[in-house]
């Protein structure tokens, strides 16, 4: 069976910046092209990454990012109720972004490798597989 990844807004906005991390990213989306792993995603994650595109480089680059997004094999799920109460008691249990907790359910419900760079993920090492991706220099 293939690896299975779970990107966070962190990790989709490492590619669309070509920031550091970028290059895994991209490794990860090619390998699930080419059915040797599996790159998964919630739509919450998504909206998170289309407000923050928006509001940085604005709207035309916000349906560019989701074009990009949509011809990748990156499987983007919805959320059900199942996934929604396990974001909500990450999010009741630890001090993160709500958008950040869809991520660590779905990667936790899947038995999924998290990739992110984002610092507040660090709290949830003790239960989950994290692939970290470098933060870029302030």
């Amino acid at each position: 069976m293939a690896d299975t990844f779970v990107l966070d807004s962190f990790a989709v906005l490492a590619l669309l910046g070509r920031e550091p991390g970028s290059e895994d990213v991209a490794n990860l989306l090619r390998r699930a092209r080419e059915v040797q792993a599996r790159v998964l995603m919630t739509w919450v994650n998504v909206g998170e990454v289309a407000y923050i595109v928006e509001r940085r480089w604005g709207s035309e680059r916000l349906h560019a990012a989701l074009a990009m997004m949509e011809a990748t094999a990156l499987e983007i799920l919805p959320v059900e109720r199942e996934l929604a109460m396990t974001a909500a008691h990450i999010k009741a249990n630890q001090a993160m972004a709500y958008a950040d907790a869809f991520a660590a359910a779905l990667a936790q419900e899947t038995a999924a490798t998290l990739v992110t760079g984002d610092p507040e993920i660090k709290l949830l090492e003790p239960i989950l597989n994290i692939h970290w991706l470098p933060r870029r220099e302030l």
